[in-house]
């Protein structure tokens, strides 16, 4: 039997693979010089969503996720002719800057269990059991659909079935 983490390790960890997963994300994301500013805690993620991201950060997540932008969109359920539109001008809005960190850190999880981009890129497009028979980037679109992809790729970091 382990022993417990005194609460001090255990706070320290978690913050640790806070930070960790947070770096991955705004990797995914383009980083600082996409994003126009360094995001080094929650709250500057939730202030740089809440003002919409840069239109850079479309590319780089398309290129993250290896995605056409017509994939990118459907995947996110959004229209093709906005994110073309905000790809070119502008600040993204609230509700898109949301929906693509919300793909960014799958995306980021997915290469961080599965080792590599080609490996998650394709892990993302096949239909999956553990998902019903869902493709995991078919349920990028809704919070709860992001959620079960996202718990399947914990299981498969820990040895679950998936």
């Amino acid at each position: 039997m382990r022993p417990f983490l005194p609460v001090a390790t255990f706070g320290a960890t978690i913050d640790a693979r806070m930070v960790n997963e947070l770096g991955a994300i705004v990797e995914e994301l383009g980083g600082a010089p996409i994003l126009g500013r360094s995001l080094r805690t929650q709250t500057d993620l939730q202030a740089a969503i809440r003002e919409g991201f840069p239109q850079g950060v479309v590319e780089e997540v398309m290129h993250a996720a290896g995605l056409t932008l017509k994939e990118l969109a459907e995947s996110l359920d959004l229209s093709p002719r906005s994110l073309q539109r905000r790809r070119h001008a502008g600040r993204l809005a609230r509700h898109e800057s949301d929906r693509l960190y919300r793909l960014a850190r799958i995306v980021a999880l997915a290469k961080h269990y599965l080792g590599d981009d080609r490996t998650a890129h394709g892990w993302l497009r096949r239909p999956n059991r553990a998902l019903g028979g869902s493709i995991p980037l078919d349920l990028m679109d809704t919070e709860p659909g992001a959620r079960a992809v996202e718990n399947v790729l914990g299981r498969i970091a820990y040895g679950g079935v998936s």
